[in-house]
C-alpha cells in the first residue's frame, strides 16, 4: 500500500510539476503576442509618419509633396518662348529673333516645422535675366535659410539669392511680369543675384495695419557664383519696406497685376542703398573680374560703387502702379596707376578725349547716372490685362550708359497686351510694343549707324508648372 501511495504522489507531482512549467511558457507565449500587437502598432505609427502625401496638383503651383509633420518639398519649372521684330528709323528692313526667353527648374522647401526653408534654381539658358546669351552660369539660386520662430518675423538666409539692394522688380517673379522684358532700370543697374548673408524680418507697426520689412545683406560683390577669381572686397546694403495699409493678399507684393484684385487699397514704399567696396564691373556687383585695374606695386586695386533705389508699388480692385528710382556713384582712388587689357596685360594709358585722365577713364567703364519708371496697368476680371510703361535715364559726363551700341537711348515707352489663361499666372500669352528714343547716333545689333527712333514688337507665350 505504501509503494502505491508513493506511486501516486510522485505521479501528482509529476503532474503538478509539469503544470508549474507550462503555465509560464504559456503566458510567455501570451505576453510575446501582445508585445507583438504593440510592435505592429508602433510600425503603423513610425510608417504614418513618413507616409509622404501629394497635394492635388494646380497649374503653377508645382508638385508639391507634404509628409505628416508639415515638411514640403515643391518642384516647379518655367518656359517662356518668345518672338521678336525691331525696326530702326534710317535702316532697311526688321531684324528679327525667336528663342526660349525662359527656361527654368526650381526646387523649394521647408523643414523642421518650417524653420528651415532651402532653394535651388538652375537656368537652362543660362543668363536669361541678363539678356546675355550663353553667359553666366547654370546655377540660379542656391540658398538655405533659418526662421527661429517659423515665420517671417525673422529670417537668416546664406547662399546665392536676389539681393535685396535692387529695384522692386526683381522682387516680382519672372512668370508674374506685365511686359515681356524688364524695365530699362533692372537692365541698366541692377545686378541681380549676389553670394553672402542675408537678414530679414516683418513687424507690425503698434495697433495699426502697417507693416515694416527691413532687410540688410553682406555680400562679396561679385555677383553669381563663377569659376574665376573673387576680387574686390565686400559689399554692404540694405533695405527697407512700408506697408501703411496691410499686407498683400495672395502673394501681391511679388506680382506687377492686381489678379487678386484687392478689397482695399495696399502700398508698399521702398527705399534700399548698397556700397561696393572694389567692384569690377560695370554694375557694381553683377560678375566678376570684367574690369581689373592695378596700382603702382601691381596690386589689385578697384574703384567703390554706391548705389540708391526708391520705389513704390501699389494696388486696387485690379489697378496697379509700380514707380521706381535708382541712382548710382562711382568712388576712384588715387592709388589706381594702371588698367588691365582683356589679354591680361596691363598699360598705363587712360586717355580720354585725348588727355590722360584715369578717373574719367574709369568712370566710363561704369554703369554711373540716374533713372526711373513708371507703370501702371489694369486687370479685367476676365483675365486680360493692359499696361503702359515710362522709363528714363539720364548718363553721367562719363559713363559707360553713353555707349552707342547697348546704351546712349534716354527714353522708352511700352505697351504691353496680355492673356493669362489660368488664375495663377502660370500659362500667358503675350504682347509688347515698345518706342525707343536715341540721343543722337547710335547702333544696329550689326553695327548700322542711325539717328532715328527705334520700335519693337515681342510675342511671349509662358506656361509653368
Amino acid at each position: 500500500m505504501r509503494y502505491k501511495q508513493n506511486s501516486i504522489i510522485k505521479r501528482v507531482s509529476l503532474v503538478v510539476l509539469l503544470l508549474a512549467l507550462w503555465a509560464p511558457l504559456h503566458a510567455q507565449d501570451e505576453g510575446d503576442d501582445i508585445m507583438s500587437d504593440e510592435s505592429e502598432e508602433v510600425d503603423e505609427i513610425t510608417a504614418d509618419n513618413a507616409r509622404v502625401l501629394v497635394n492635388r496638383y494646380q497649374m503653377g503651383n508645382g508638385l508639391r509633396l507634404v509628409d505628416m509633420n508639415g515638411n514640403h518639398l515643391t518642384l516647379s519649372a518655367l518656359v517662356q518662348a518668345s518672338g521678336q521684330t525691331s525696326h530702326y528709323e534710317d535702316v532697311d528692313g526688321n531684324y528679327n529673333r525667336f528663342r526660349i526667353r525662359r527656361a527654368r527648374v526650381r526646387l523649394d522647401g521647408t523643414s523642421l516645422h518650417a524653420r528651415l526653408r532651402y532653394r535651388l534654381g538652375l537656368d537652362m539658358v543660362k543668363g536669361s535675366e541678363t539678356d546675355a546669351d550663353g553667359a553666366g552660369s547654370m546655377l540660379q539660386d542656391a540658398w538655405i535659410a533659418y526662421r527661429p520662430w517659423g515665420d517671417n518675423r525673422l529670417q537668416f538666409s546664406f547662399g546665392q539669392r536676389a539681393t535685396p539692394t535692387d529695384n522692386i522688380e526683381l522682387s516680382i517673379s519672372s512668370h508674374a511680369l506685365s511686359f515681356a522684358e524688364r524695365s530699362k532700370i533692372t537692365s541698366m543697374f541692377s545686378t541681380i543675384r549676389e553670394v553672402g548673408f542675408f537678414v530679414e524680418s516683418s513687424h507690425h507697426v503698434g495697433h495699426t495695419k502697417g507693416v515694416i520689412r527691413p532687410s540688410l545683406a553682406i555680400t562679396d560683390g561679385d555677383g553669381p557664383i563663377s569659376g574665376g577669381k573673387r576680387y574686390g572686397g565686400l559689399k554692404y546694403g540694405g533695405r527697407l519696406n512700408y506697408l501703411p495699409l496691410g499686407t498683400f493678399r495672395n502673394y501681391g507684393q511679388s506680382r506687377e497685376g492686381d489678379m487678386a484684385y484687392e478689397f482695399t487699397p495696399k502700398l508698399c514704399l521702398g527705399v534700399a542703398y548698397s556700397y561696393n567696396m572694389g567692384t569690377s564691373d560695370r554694375r557694381g556687383g553683377r560678375s566678376s573680374g570684367d574690369i581689373l585695374y592695378l596700382d603702382a606695386k601691381d596690386r589689385y586695386r578697384l574703384p567703390d560703387m554706391s548705389k540708391l533705389v526708391a520705389d513704390i508699388n501699389f494696388k486696387y480692385q485690379g489697378w496697379s502702379l509700380l514707380a521706381e528710382f535708382a541712382k548710382t556713384w562711382a568712388h576712384v582712388s588715387d592709388d589706381i596707376t594702371q588698367r588691365v587689357r582683356n589679354a591680361g596685360t596691363a598699360t598705363d594709358d587712360f586717355e580720354v578725349d585725348g588727355v590722360q585722365n584715369v578717373d574719367a577713364y574709369i568712370r566710363n567703364r561704369m554703369m554711373l547716372g540716374w533713372g526711373c519708371n513708371i507703370q501702371a496697368g489694369y486687370m479685367f476680371r476676365s483675365l486680360w490685362s493692359i499696361d503702359a510703361r515710362y522709363t528714363h535715364v539720364k548718363a553721367d559726363k562719363y559713363s559707360y550708359m553713353n555707349n552707342d551700341l547697348y546704351f546712349n537711348r534716354p527714353d522708352f515707352a511700352d505697351l504691353s497686351l496680355t492673356h493669362y489663361l489660368t488664375h495663377s499666372y502660370a500659362s500667358k500669352i503675350q504682347l509688347t510694343i515698345g518706342w525707343t528714343h536715341t540721343n543722337g547716333q547710335c547702333r544696329t545689333p550689326d553695327s548700322k549707324y542711325h539717328e532715328g527712333s527705334e520700335w519693337n514688337a515681342i510675342m511671349m507665350y509662358q506656361f509653368k508648372f
